[in-house]
Order: structure tokens, then sequence, then C-alpha cells
């Protein structure tokens, strides 16, 4: 558009240089050629658009946004018309208290009161992208910057609208994925009406405050000692068990020894093991009683 303009005032230049009493008039043509030159590459250039890859063209003439979105690829249209780009790719936008990891730098972690009053800190990011053949609505009521102006309040405000549901506690452990999936429907609605689809939903971090983190730290270290004790009495249990098996084994033992031996069955014992002495070669006499007594045994030595 720039270079149209450009070229029509060197146009109206040329013609001024004609005149009869102006010295430089032989220029004339020159600079005829040059306005007309940069007036037919000003209307190439406005002619065809190229929208790149991700992205949709929007059309606004004197200020009218045309509804019909310019693809992706080379696109004739009118050179008097302004093009907006608009990314449809998907984006994202963090909110965090680390310095410089979210989009605005600084603390720009979440805030909230949960239902017991607690102040719980919440590090967040939205994935989403824009619908294409909303994006000159968008453009017509939102504008260009409408990660500003859309999603970034919207995420804020249903977050901390849906935090007074949740303690603390609960927040951070049990109730984390619920409160998590009804903070996406809600965002997820709203921006559906702006033309916008949200995608994910990343909680990324729930501090505490100091004073729960501790009592939970306490609770949960309690709870450890007592599943370590409670480890050390069955194991316990288990070693008494098998103490008494092992005692009942022995009586039970005793018990079969004493009542199922009889005296023939003893004197055959003792029999066997006199033969094991009589081979011994550190017996030299042996002297076997009556069958009652033990034998003697006699060295040479």
């Amino acid at each position: 558009m720039v270079l149209i303009v450009l070229g029509i005032i060197v146009i109206i230049l040329s013609y001024y240089f004609v005149k009869p009493n102006f010295k430089i008039n032989r220029f004339h043509k020159l600079f005829f050629s040059l306005g007309v030159l940069l007036v037919f590459i000003g209307i190439s250039n406005s002619l065809i658009k190229q929208v790149e890859a991700g992205q949709v063209g929007v059309q606004a003439l004197f200020g009218k946004v045309d509804n019909r979105i310019l693809e992706s690829g080379l696109n004739v249209i009118n050179p008097l018309v302004e093009v907006t780009m608009f990314d449809i790719k998907t984006q994202n936008y963090t909110m965090s208290g680390v310095h410089d990891e979210g989009d605005k730098g600084g603390d720009d972690a979440i805030r909230v009161l949960s239902a017991d009053g607690l102040e719980v800190i919440i590090d967040l990011t939205v994935l989403y992208r824009v619908l294409p053949n909303q994006a000159p609505r968008i453009l017509q009521e939102i504008g260009t910057d409408y990660k500003n102006t859309i999603v970034r309040p919207i995420t804020r405000t249903k977050i901390r609208d849906n935090a007074v549901y949740y303690d603390a506690v609960a927040l951070y452990s049990t109730k984390r994925d619920e409160f998590q999936s009804r903070i996406f429907s809600g965002i997820e609605k709203d921006f559906k009406g702006r033309g916008l689809v949200l995608e994910q939903l990343l909680v990324r971090n729930i501090t505490l405050p100091q004073s729960v983190k501790i009592t939970i730290e306490s609770k949960i270290n309690a709870e450890q000692d007592a599943q370590k004790m409670q480890f050390v009495l069955q194991k316990e249990k288990q070693e008494a068990e098998r103490k008494r098996v092992e005692a009942q084994g022995i009586a039970d033992y005793q018990k079969i020894i004493n009542t199922g031996l009889s005296e023939q069955q003893l004197q055959y014992e003792m029999i066997k093991a006199n033969k094991e002495i009589a081979t011994s070669p550190n017996t030299k006499i042996i002297i076997i009683g009556n069958g009652k007594n033990m034998p003697l045994i006699l060295n040479d030595k």
C-alpha cells in the first residue's frame, strides 16, 4: 500500500516537471517511469498475500472486517485491504511464581483462598488455540492481544472461583484432579464463546502455607512411625509363632520316642552301637554285660 501511494506521488511530481519554465523537465519521463514502476510493484505485492503454515489471515477494508479468512499459501486479495495474521497452532500461557518462567516477569502465580481460609499459591499452564473460522470475530470484538484480554483474566478468575470449594490440604492431595477437571470445564466454556479452544490445563504446582506444610509433615512422620511399629509387631508375632511350632514339634517328637521304643528295640540299638565300637581301631578289649548295663571298653595303652 505504501509503494502504491509513493508511486502516485512520483507520477504527480513528474507532470509538474514538464512546465516550460522548469529547468529539469527532461527528467519527466524518468520520474513518470519510476512512479509507474512503484505503483506496479505495490499493486503486485498487495494483490498477492502469502500466509504461512499454521496461520490464517483476516482482511479488513477501511475498518470493516471480512468474515472470509485467508488460508495458508498464496492468496489473491484486494490491494486496498489490510491483512492481520492469526496463529492457529497450539499456544501456551504460563503463570508461575518462579522468576522469568511465566509469560510475565516476576511472581505471576495465582493466589487463592481455600475453603478453610488459607492462602494457596498455584502455578498453571494453559494450552489453547484459535478457531480459524472465528479469527475475524476475534479481531473485530477482542483484537490481536486475546492472550491478555481473554486467556489470562478468565483463567485466573475461574481458578479463584473454584478454589473456595476445597480445603487447602485437599487441593494439594486428594482433590487435585477433581479441582483441575472442574476449572477446565468452566474455562473451556468461556473460551469457546470467545472463539478459542482450551486443549489442556496443567496445574504445575500447588504451594501450601508453611504452617500447613509442618502439620502435614508431622502427620506423615507419625503415620510412618505407626507403620514401622506395626511391621515390628507383625515380625515379633511371626517369630513367636515359629518358636511355638518348633516347641510343639520337639514335644511331639519326645512323645513319639517315649511311647514307641520297646525293650527289644533298645537292646537291638545297643548291639548295633557295640558293634561299631568293636570295629573302631582305638578299641582292643570289649566286655559285654548282661544286656542291661553299658559295655566296659578297655584300651591296651
